[in-house]
């Protein structure tokens, strides 16, 4: 019969809840998640695809064509490897306890509070230029509907709609499970599409030619503009703070059903961002502004454009909600920690645990959920109601969060876990002293019988060969740091053409 320990007792189905080692086999057993995988796909999407996707057509105009859709794919390349290597780090986890957090503590426990303020601010910032954006847009949807008339004065305030729709945000931005918010996940995407639609439309329609500006197919505008669109195109498939809180949730989380969630996710929002892209600037030419959108003659389709815009942001906010909460409380709970209070090398402690006996800190109660929340929603408020535009700081928030999150963060979590000489990486690789296979790439737990999997079996018996279990661990490591490198690389970029775009204006 089979030894099990149960250790890092938490409440049944939350972040800390009973997980078990198997000491005959090193698996972690954990509570699986309820999600399921369109709604998995879906909440991505949602996180990726934002109100950025309407200056697509002015960053390819900078860029050309060719070189535009190239960039488009390659930003969804390295963002959809860096969604994958968070896939691969959750593995060294027990089931449903992944996060930004929890793999800081396994890899650089004293810099794990740098790591979650940088989070939660991208995301607070982000969830603040929603807000502004809904009070930008809704006085010129209500003028598309009702024209200028005094008697409605007040419908034209940005203040009176950035109050009125902080009355949707609340309820939404109290919801605990990334899962429950599939349903305006997708009310939001049905707005996107309506985007899409219009775009499309009137690029099929050619009522904009008379005004459209000449063309880049090939050449591009020249290297600043071309490096200042840059930041437009990378951070816009920015996804990864909710990308642990799909991998805990979601019902299956084997590798073939995590990988394919990434690759139809990101897969979607490049198709979207591209079409776009070459529809809105075909359309317009050099002479494409900002907001593909607002280049549309007014009329009811355009104002409805807008209301969807708004629609979109209104429903995204909650998704940057869900990870700013999370990261808030993680600074909160942070402590340094000593090498003396570490667990390497500690023969009554599992070197996957604490210096508690667990990985992760326990789940935030009702009061503590309640207060971060509601001091995030008041912060929001506050500063949508007295700045009309965040752009200079967004600039630099992105810039360094973005980047962070989607490439430097993945990419050193894995290179560090995946370290031969990584505690982590051996007890995922022995349960105690008996040595065992790693999980298959399937994600295949053992059957009823105890039998291993079937890679387990053709490898023992000579069928398959033992190494082709480890050459794709040998290319992730050194491409892992390949992507933190990358990130880094953005980062500097960015920062300097934001520097020389804002200093020239």
């Amino acid at each position: 019969m089979e030894e099990e320990a149960t250790v890092g007792i938490g409440p049944a189905g939350g972040p800390n809840a009973p997980w078990r080692w198997r000491a005959s086999r090193g698996k972690r057993v954990g509570v699986a998640g309820e999600a399921s995988w369109a709604s998995s796909v879906i909440n991505l999407v949602n996180t990726i695809i934002g109100a950025g996707v309407l200056a697509m057509p002015l960053a390819i105009s900078h860029m050309g064509i060719s070189l535009g859709v190239c960039v488009i794919l390659w930003s969804g390349v390295t963002a959809g490897f860096g969604l994958y290597l968070q896939s691969r780090c959750a593995q060294y986890l027990d089931r449903g306890s992944a996060s930004f957090f929890a793999l800081s503590q396994l890899t650089y426990p004293n810099a794990a509070v740098v790591f979650d303020a940088a989070i939660a601010i991208k995301c607070f910032g982000v969830g603040v230029s929603y807000l502004i954006i809904i009070g930008d847009l809704m006085p010129g949807v209500v003028q598309g509907f009702i024209g200028g008339d005094p008697a409605y004065e007040f419908l034209v305030d940005r203040h009176f709609w950035v109050t009125a729709f902080m009355l949707i945000v609340i309820p939404l931005s109290y919801l605990r499970r990334l899962d429950s918010l599939k349903y305006t996940s997708i009310a939001a995407l049905v707005s996107m599409a309506y985007l899409v639609v219009l775009v499309v439309y009137h690029f099929i329609k050619g009522d904009t030619k008379a005004d459209r500006g000449p063309i880049r197919g090939i050449h591009w505008a020249g290297p600043v503009p071309a490096l200042s669109s840059l930041p437009v195109i990378v951070f816009a498939f920015t996804c990864h703070q909710n990308m642990f809180s799909i991998l805990n949730e979601i019902r299956n989380n084997s590798h073939f059903r995590t990988t394919s969630v990434v690759l139809a996710s990101i897969g979607g929002a490049a198709a979207t961002y591209i079409l776009v892209a070459i529809t809105g600037y075909l359309s317009f030419g050099n002479n494409v502004g900002g907001n593909i959108v607002g280049m549309y003659p007014p009329g009811v389709a355009a104002t409805i454009g807008r209301a969807a815009i708004v629609m979109l942001v209104v429903f995204s906010y909650p998704l940057q909600c869900h990870p700013c909460r999370a990261s808030v409380d993680a600074v909160l709970k942070w402590r340094p920690r000593s090498n003396a209070a570490g667990t390497e090398g500690s023969p009554h402690r599992h070197p996957l645990l604490g210096p508690r006996g667990h990985r992760t800190p326990e789940p935030m109660s009702d009061l503590r959920f309640s207060i971060i929340t509601t001091t995030i929603l008041i912060l929001s408020y506050i500063v949508a109601m007295t700045v009309s535009s965040l752009e200079a700081v967004l600039a630099y928030v992105g810039s360094t969060g973005s980047t962070s999150i989607s490439f430097i963060l993945p990419g050193l979590f894995y290179y560090k876990i995946s370290s031969p000489d990584s505690p982590a990486h051996r007890c995922l690789m022995k349960g105690d002293d008996e040595p065992v296979d790693e999980l298959s790439d399937e994600g295949e737990e053992p059957d009823d019988n105890g039998e291993g999997s079937l890679s387990r079996s053709l490898t023992g018996s000579g069928l398959l060969p033992r190494s082709t279990r480890h050459w794709r661990k040998a290319l992730l490591r050194p491409l892992s740091l390949a992507l933190a490198c990358y990130g880094l690389l953005v980062m500097v970029v960015c920062l300097i053409t934001n520097t020389f775009f804002i200093a020239s204006h």
